[in-house]
């Protein structure tokens, strides 16, 4: 890959940065697309080439792809709560489609797609999911969910009716250094580590070291199979452990209260229509607390068996969040 020029989308966010800096240090030269407007606080230090589009405007991704070996499609509109819907859908689905198509006409060797364990079944029985797990668009709880199935539809039919040279990959729950954001699980973090979060909902997650995702992408690259899902996943925690593994870091005692789901429920109806009134986002939503009534345990087997894969523990990976998030300021 050391003579490669690689397209990066997303790559002012929290996960398509790391996978930016992945790249280059395995010596890509890498190009990175952003919108006008996008806070390039991620980008900062980077040795990369910045061209300006959007992923709803069809010429800038022409123009973006022109030259590059490989596109890794990281970007995403990745909110829990929107009060319109219609811009996630536009970006997450119709740009994800305007992106492939512009990758076929250019030629570009190799796609590594984005996708998100969000779009995968997931077991009554709490056991981990693996990429065949069955799902349909009706279990997709919420306009990202939603977005994000209907986009690695996308993906695949490209694959399968055009010869797409794309390699899917469906990350966790990343966690670690550069949420400047924060992303909704980084704003979890935030308020745990900093002694605001009294009472929680319990749940189960999969958590994972960003740079461990980003890794990922690259042994996708390398060694994927187009077409195929790759769960890029980590360690299987409960909520209320996580919890208490950023307490720990951050010298606090976890949080004892577990509301039960459906106390939470008109709570978060509550928090929804204010934020509806009076601008801001909700402290809770109802499609989190839908989310959390079931543990989003995952499989990463695949992957270590196929690419290579080789996660940290998850304990690292929380440390590296709260680390950066004190760094940052936004942890005393």
């Amino acid at each position: 890959m050391s003579l490669s020029k690689d397209l990066v989308t997303g790559a002012t966010g929290f996960v398509g940065a790391a996978v930016a800096r992945r790249l280059l240090h395995a010596g890509s030269a890498v190009r990175v697309l952003a919108r006008p407007n996008a806070d390039r606080r991620n980008l900062a230090g980077l040795d990369v080439e910045p061209v300006v589009g959007d992923l709803t405007d069809a010429a800038s991704l022409a123009d973006a792809v022109r030259g590059c070996d490989a596109v890794f499609h990281v970007a995403a509109d990745y909110r829990l709560w929107v009060r319109d819907p219609a811009p996630m859908f536009a970006a997450n689905v119709e740009g994800t489609k305007n992106l492939m198509l512009a990758a076929l006409d250019a030629g570009v060797a190799r796609v590594v797609y984005t996708s998100s364990v969000a779009v995968l079944g997931l077991n009554a029985d709490g056991t981990p999911s693996h990429e065949a797990t069955p799902s349909t668009l009706d279990d997709m709880i919420g306009p990202y969910k939603r977005s994000k199935y209907l986009a690695e539809a996308e993906v695949r039919r490209l694959v399968a009716e055009r010869a797409l040279p794309a390699v899917i990959v469906n990350p966790s729950t990343p966690v670690g250094p550069g949420d400047v954001k924060p992303t909704p699980t980084g704003r979890m973090i935030v308020e745990a580590a900093s002694g605001r979060m009294p009472a929680f909902v319990d749940t189960g997650l999969n958590i994972v070291h960003v740079d461990d995702v980003a890794q990922g992408h690259l042994l996708a690259h390398a060694r994927g199979t187009p077409g195929e899902r790759y769960i890029l996943g980590g360690e299987d925690m409960r909520l209320g452990d996580v919890l208490a593994e950023i307490a720990a870091l951050s010298g606090r005692k976890p949080p004892r209260v577990r509301l039960p789901h459906g106390l939470v429920m008109p709570i978060a109806w509550g928090a929804e229509t204010w934020a509806r009134l009076a601008g801001g986002e909700p402290f809770a939503t109802l499609d989190g607390v839908r989310m959390a009534r079931k543990r989003m345990y995952f499989s990463s087997a695949k992957a270590k068996r196929d690419l290579g894969y080789a996660p940290r523990p998850a304990r690292e990976a929380l440390r590296d969040a709260v680390e950066a998030f004190r760094a940052a300021g936004l942890v005393p």
